[in-house]
């Protein structure tokens, strides 16, 4: 068992819990994957694939930021990496720092989140909350 923790958040995390999951944090409803390109180069390497090919194949530009594209998946997308079959990342050792940082993102603190991340991640463990962590 591994357990994150992160200052500001009401939960913790057991990152022994992605190999069970199924992988419910790269589907459901159409998002953005944001990625560096430094993150896509890395990923391009490790796929053996040359960077500009990599880029139009698997890159979307939005705004001034770039993210992964999405696939149709059961009533909703899947990130492009995102193997169906397996029901696990298939780039998980150099995915990008946004999926890294799942399940403590600024928009999950909100304590009406919680119950909805609970169902979609197995590896949420709920946290003592100190009194003082309430005072506004």
């Amino acid at each position: 068992m591994s357990i994150e923790s992160k200052e500001g958040f009401e939960f913790s995390f057991d990152s022994s819990a992605c190999g069970s999951c199924g992988g419910r944090c790269c589907v459901g409803e159409s998002g953005y994957i944001f990625l560096t390109l430094k993150e896509a180069e890395s990923i391009a390497t490790s796929l053996r694939v040359a960077f500009e090919d990599f880029v139009l194949r698997y890159v979307k530009k939005v705004g001034y930021r770039f993210s992964l594209i999405e696939k149709p998946y059961e009533d909703g997308f899947a990130c492009v990496f995102f193997d169906t079959t397996k029901k696990q990342c298939g780039i998980y050792e150099k995915r990008p720092a946004q999926c890294r940082a799942f399940p403590f993102w600024q928009g999950l603190r909100a304590r009406e989140q919680f119950a909805e991340l609970c169902t979609l991640c197995p590896g949420i463990v709920r946290t003592q909350s100190k009194p003082e962590d309430h005072r506004r």
